[in-house]
């Protein structure tokens, strides 16, 4: 227990002899965590607004209006037979007027209307919207210029051609963001890293004298390794602070207005753990740091 607590002073006493190190070294573990704090959600939102526009694709497919019940049904089945297809709904022509007039902002458009020009259709959805391309080759085999599979189908509509490029997009874009979150996470070590060899390199003469006077490696190493676990901690306990205050001041204020903002609140990593797992890498990047940079010094 004494020796604990001499290597607590002892790393306490450093600390305070070599402030602007220290200070450096905290500066840059608040920074690093607070960036990764903000990063990490967006992240998260952008995946998760990624996901839902997948989800949301589908190919629809209009049918004559002169098809029967029973040519309905056996399209059905043929549909559902479909590799990859998750789910084959009939939207009525009924349901699709009222659909359209939930999303027209001028309701008269379709009040004024005596007839209703919508055709009944089949809504597929696939297992993945990667497969969209796969289900609309079987329905037309020859091609969107060429018959369909079946002569009930009409045409399919026209604002579910784009669907290949929203998935082309969304995929494109889980890409980017995955490899932005892992430079700036590899960044993050290599700073962090960096601004504690800085440190331990303004007193490697202290190192080199102890090391010459008989001092075993661990001996010297200690105070070093509890200084690393104080500027984590402190570092990390600022950063954290910053995050809550923005959390509570700009992102909680605003999620009501902003869907995006809300979103982060779905996330799958909340808010307490994605602290927590912030605030136990910034005392272990700095521990590992303090302990891994002094081996240099150690070789004597």
């Amino acid at each position: 227990m004494g020796r604990v607590v001499f290597f607590l002073q002892e790393a306490l006493r450093a600390l305070k002899r070599n402030g602007a190190p220290s200070l450096a070294a905290i500066v840059t573990t608040v920074v690093t965590v607070v960036l990764l704090g903000m990063l990490i959600p967006i992240f998260q939102t952008a995946q998760g607004k990624s996901e839902e526009v997948r989800d949301q694709l589908n190919v629809q497919y209009a049918l004559y209006d002169d098809a029967t019940k029973a040519e309905i049904a056996g399209l059905r089945q043929k549909l559902e037979g479909i590799p990859h297809v998750a789910e084959v709904a009939f939207v009525s022509k009924t349901e699709a007027l009222a659909t359209l007039k939930s999303e027209l902002k001028d309701k008269t458009i379709v009040e004024e209307l005596h007839t209703n020009p919508l055709p009944n259709s089949f809504e597929v959805k696939a297992d993945d919207a990667a497969n969209l391309p796969s289900i609309q080759q079987a329905v037309y085999p020859n091609g969107p210029k060429g018959k369909p599979f079946s002569s009930i189908i009409s045409n399919p509509f026209d604002r579910q051609q784009s669907s290949e490029k929203i998935e082309q997009v969304t995929s494109a874009l889980k890409i980017v963001l995955t490899v932005i979150t892992a430079l700036l996470v590899l960044a993050s070590l290599m700073l962090i890293g960096n601004t504690i060899r800085l440190s331990i390199y303004t007193r490697r003469r202290e190192v080199e004298v102890m090391r010459l006077v008989g001092a075993t490696r661990w001996f010297i190493r200690w105070p070093f390794v509890i200084e690393g676990v104080v500027v984590g901690f402190a570092g990390g306990l600022l950063a954290i602070l910053i995050l809550w205050l923005g959390k509570i001041t700009v992102v909680d204020p605003l999620s009501d207005s902003i869907g995006v903002l809300a979103a982060q609140n779905n996330s799958t990593l909340g808010f307490p753990a994605l602290i927590a797992i912030l605030f136990a890498a910034s005392i272990l990047v700095s521990t590992i740091g303090s302990g891994v940079t002094l081996r240099r010094f150690l070789k004597v």
